[in-house]
């Protein structure tokens, strides 16, 4: 039965596709579940690159993209904008369930890691030092990079274990000292798929370096786990919307109100408070919203509260349990198709048993380049995406003395029967 509030009934939550008729509903109000416009039909694991969009979102930004009018004229066009824009920002709040500081649209995720952490950076105190984790994306590391040596801090870095893919506090207790200005910190990797647990590492750096401003990469995390910026005493959080159903060419991002009240780049004369420069996209805001709006609705499948916040991590919840049905299937296998942890020929990237894995099991055939069975797998009209020792990975890979590996990212849109084909495959192609 429903339960008044949280959907937390294991029976009801247990997974998305035991629901009659839910998993075919999700599906039907995505574009290209099942085929690419280029190359026709397939099966998309690349989620971690870019999820799959939903209608809505295309359909919102074909119109906001007629539009002609921009905010601040006095005429009817100009205040709907206003109020797309509006109604956005208050979508924003109740996803990153904010009810201080400010949410922010930008030109991307990265763009907003770099600019929060900036003006992190250039207004504290002078002096200090600037911290990291080797698990962050390059979007975060570069730059504290940057601006960890033109602030003439020193740099310092948190070592991930390689062996779990992931860190944890005890691992930030080890460098952290009272005089760290600037933390950045990803709550799950896009290349290991291990989450943080970001509630206890904020804690400890506020017990070691209580001032310092705290800011999250949330971008892998955003379309598999609920965000709550209220229990986790940072500063700020950023992702980007084309990772978590919507589409390219905006970021959003959560600032608390004393990284807001640093000065930042802004117009002369214009509000203090602003972080936006120049006329704003009211279609970034409108397409945010139908995102909420998709989650606000798969949560009222799992819960009969009246409260969209509730109904958000109703939601959440149930997209965790059926990706984690979908993990485990690719690790394990069923009874008659052998599961990556049993396939000898493929080594997992980080702890194939973590309970902390998220929406991404990276591996590799020690005897077959990555780029080959990315190949062999795109002729069996399956996606999936290789990752190498870059810029982008080589802080997972190169510890490894690994030169690439293959990235399977799932959410929570596949089946189980894709999870199925795509074992069949990849079994098939490391055995030849």
């Amino acid at each position: 039965m429903y339960i008044k509030g949280l959907a937390t009934n294991k029976r009801r939550l247990k997974v998305i596709e035991q629901r009659q008729g839910l998993i075919e509903s999700i599906r039907k109000k995505f574009m290209h579940v099942e085929t690419c416009p280029f190359e026709g039909d397939r099966i998309f694991f690349e989620n971690a690159g870019g999820s799959l969009r939903l209608k809505s979102v295309v359909e919102t930004s074909a119109l906001y993209a007629s539009y002609p009018d921009n905010q601040g004229r006095e005429n009817d066009a100009s205040k709907s904008l206003v109020r797309s824009i509006e109604n956005g920002k208050a979508k924003m709040r109740l996803f990153f369930n904010a009810d201080r500081g400010d949410v922010i649209v930008g030109e991307s995720g990265t763009e907003l890691l770099f600019r929060l952490i900036r003006t992190a950076a250039l207004e504290l105190q002078e002096g200090g030092a600037m911290l990291s984790s080797s698990l962050e994306h390059p979007a975060s590391m570069s730059a504290m990079k940057k601006w960890a040596k033109n602030t003439q801090r020193d740099h310092i870095i948190v070592d991930h274990n390689d062996e779990s893919g992931s860190i944890d506090e005890k691992d930030y207790i080890k460098k952290l000292t009272s005089d760290v200005r600037v933390v950045s910190i990803v709550h799950t990797s896009p290349v290991t798929g291990m989450t943080v647990d970001l509630e206890k590492i904020a804690k400890e750096v506020r017990n070691v370096a209580r001032d310092c401003i705290i800011i999250v990469d949330g971008i892998q995390h955003s379309s598999h786990g609920a965000i709550d910026v209220q229990k986790y005493d940072i500063d700020g959080y950023v992702v980007s919307p084309y990772k978590m159903f919507s589409r390219h060419g905006y970021g959003v991002a959560w600032a608390s109100d004393r990284l807001c009240t640093l000065n930042k780049e802004q117009l002369v004369g214009g509000p203090s408070q602003n972080w936006e420069l120049g006329t704003r996209d009211a279609g970034s805001y409108a397409t945010f919203s139908d995102v909420v709006d998709y989650l606000d609705w798969l949560g009222s499948n799992f819960t009969e509260s009246e409260n969209t916040r509730e109904r958000l991590e109703a939601s959440s919840l149930a997209i965790k349990s059926h990706e984690q049905e979908l993990l485990n299937l690719v690790l394990n296998g069923t009874k008659d198709t052998t599961g990556l942890r049993k396939n000898k020929k493929i080594q997992i990237i980080g702890t194939s048993d973590s309970k902390f894995r998220e929406g991404v099991v990276s591996f590799f055939q020690k005897n077959k380049p990555s780029s080959i069975i990315v190949e062999e797998l795109r002729q069996r009209k399956i996606r999936v995406h290789i990752r190498k020792d870059d810029h982008y990975c080589g802080n997972i890979l190169g510890p490894l003395n690994q030169k690439d590996c293959i990235r399977f990212s799932i959410c929570h849109y596949n089946s189980k029967a894709e999870v199925v084909a795509f074992l069949r495959a990849i079994n098939e192609i490391s055995a030849n």
